[in-house]
């Protein structure tokens, strides 16, 4: 049977990374209104939301399983689940796939998902990657095929996380600074960012605990032997070298954040998403946890940052 790749694009830990990307797929979302989630903190600090998954068995009939621990990961194209928590379903097959991880490539199995509950808001009929579980830190992952349309709000003072339109989650009200994004892949990336003087593609990647570039940027930035390495460890289990770094400055818009840590991969899914050749960086948790609120808005193609009080001296506005 021929295999066919999806990208993943995910988790960065401190030191010990994950990257899930995927392509994304169809799947019907039910329209709803603000759909308001706690947010968990797992091991990692990442942010996890409760999911529950629609079964259909002949025993007994259609029903929600669940409460589920899932990540929400804007890096990630496609919705991603457990081994342990297919196998406990008893999810149908749906194939193989090749998943391209930060550090290479795997086969995977897929399986069929008829529904899966985020809040108020279903979605249905999905193809999603299974991996192990203990690499995903979570049951799973809620991918961009779960997330187009929508606005997806971060609220790191009350520490929920609300989907939604831009009107129902109050427009753009209290948000300094606006950045507009071009959309590929079903991605949002800025592409007018500038690190240490250095014009960057940028992707808000909230499956991330750290911030990542490519050897692209690295050039650019004249930072080729960085004086210490580290490894990245991918949803896949696989891992690969990186070098730690450092940006002076990172500009978006009229914001300007001072002494941003990030390392430096070779990382394949900057190739699948085109965007190897030219200076780019993923933007972590560890950064977005600076501000108040971000919201990430799928449907203007923008996202917003509200500031923190008083102004840390790590920022600064045009």
């Amino acid at each position: 049977m021929a295999l066919y790749p999806l990208f993943a694009a995910g988790a960065l830990l401190p030191l010990f990374t994950a990257y899930p990307i995927a392509v994304a797929q169809d799947g019907t979302a039910q329209a709803g209104s603000v759909d308001i989630v706690a947010i968990t903190p797992d091991l990692q600090a990442r942010m996890t939301v409760p999911v529950h998954i629609g079964i259909d068995s002949a025993q007994t009939g259609s029903k929600q399983a669940g409460p589920y621990r899932f990540m929400i990961d804007t890096g990630a194209e496609r919705t991603i689940l457990s081994r342990d928590l297919a196998r406990q379903l008893g999810l149908a097959s749906a194939g193989q796939a090749l998943l391209v991880g930060v550090a290479g490539t795997q086969e995977v199995d897929l399986v069929e998902v008829e529904e899966i509950n985020l809040g108020r808001r279903s979605f249905y009929g999905l193809t999603a990657p299974l991996l192990d579980g203990r690499w995903i830190g979570a049951d799973g992952i809620i991918g961009l095929d779960s997330l187009q349309d929508q606005r997806v709000l971060l609220d790191f003072d009350k520490k929920v996380m609300a989907i939604g339109d831009a009107r129902q989650l109050g427009g753009n009200s209290g948000f300094e600074i606006t950045v507009q994004a071009r959309r590929r892949s079903g991605q949002l990336i800025m592409t007018n960012a500038m690190v240490d003087g250095v014009r960057t593609d940028i992707i808000i990647d909230t499956g991330s605990d750290t911030s990542i570039g490519n050897p692209a940027l690295q050039r650019a930035l004249a930072r080729r032997h960085a004086q210490e390495q580290t490894s990245l460890i991918s949803v896949t289990g696989q891992t690969i070298s990186a070098d730690v770094g450092l940006a002076r400055t990172l500009v978006l818009g009229g914001l300007t954040m001072s002494n941003t840590p990030l390392v430096f991969a070779d990382a394949p899914p900057f190739k699948a998403l085109k965007l190897d050749k030219r200076p780019a960086m993923l933007l972590g948790m560890d950064q977005l946890r600076l501000f108040r609120r971000v919201a990430i808005d799928f449907s203007s193609r923008s996202i917003l940052f509200d500031m923190p009080r008083g102004l840390p001296t790590q920022f600064g506005m045009n």
